[in-house]
């Protein structure tokens, strides 16, 4: 395939973004073995024995993986044709904020725990191994998410009305006597009784707002459901194309269909 753009930016686009060459494959693997690296790095140094042992070369490390992931970055940048898009782009987010973190630790110290961040890398995988029909799966539940979006939030916003009703009825009811301090206070209990984890920091004392809480606790049951349903429906009435794990040369995006001829998110000629 022919691109309208320098054959040496044309070479780091495939090498970076393409996993179906030898080249692109070997450095996707490498990727892949140096985010995980990097991140039992992180994890280690956050063990006090660990970190008194060896902390000035975990430090050294995640310094060295900072550096090699940020010039990875600006390389994918210089690849594609359109930088801000890719950088807006999921994969583009991923990747930036999987490198701030070691930098604003000069700023704000611990900062660098959040380097965890980069196991969401890893999604990567998915291309590099070229697993298409991972891809259009993801494509199917993506689009069952969107179109139960709607739904979704019209159902949570049942599900907060049904908590500020309860928990203001329990401040009412069992009062400051019995912990329920505030109506803040109050939802919070609310919330824990629907959503059935019942931390039991709080709990009713009096016969009817014991009586309240058997009833929330019911209605938590009955609705818990109701998402799941939501998405499951969506599910069934999802029918997406099998995509391919070619990568946009100009936003660097993927996971488009076979026959397609321009990117879905600039309109590039793939």
């Amino acid at each position: 395939m022919r691109h309208d753009w320098s054959e040496p930016r044309a070479r780091l686009h495939e090498i970076i973004f393409e996993a179906d060459t030898p080249a692109g494959r070997r450095f996707d693997l490498w990727l892949l073995l140096a985010i995980v690296s990097s991140v039992v790095v992180v994890v280690l140094e956050s063990v006090a024995s660990v970190r008194a042992q060896a902390g000035t070369t975990l430090r050294v490390l995640e310094w060295t993986f900072t550096v090699l992931f940020s010039v990875e970055y600006v390389l994918r940048l210089v690849s594609v044709q359109q930088p801000l898009r890719y950088a807006r782009s999921l994969f583009g987010i991923i990747d930036l904020v999987a490198i701030l973190p070691t930098y604003l630790s000069v700023l704000v110290p611990g900062a660098q725990s959040l380097l965890a961040v980069r196991l969401l890398r890893l999604l990567r995988i998915f291309r590099v191994l070229k697993l298409a029909e991972y891809l259009r799966e993801s494509a199917v539940l993506a689009r069952a998410m969107r179109a139960s979006a709607r739904k979704i939030a019209v159902f949570l916003l049942v599900v907060v009305t049904i908590v500020v009703i309860v928990g203001s009825l329990m401040y009412v009811i069992e009062g400051e006597a019995h912990g329920f301090t505030s109506i803040p206070i109050s939802i919070y209990w609310a919330i824990v009784t629907l959503t059935t984890v019942g931390y039991g920091d709080l709990a009713p004392a009096t016969t009817v707002g014991r009586a309240l809480a058997a009833l929330l606790m019911l209605t938590g049951y009955a609705i818990i459901a109701v998402p799941t349903g939501i998405v499951t429906v969506e599910l069934s009435r999802a029918n997406v194309q099998p995509v391919s794990t070619q990568a946009c040369p100009s936003c660097g995006l993927g996971a488009h269909e076979f026959d397609a001829v321009y990117c879905r998110h600039c309109g590039a000629k793939l």
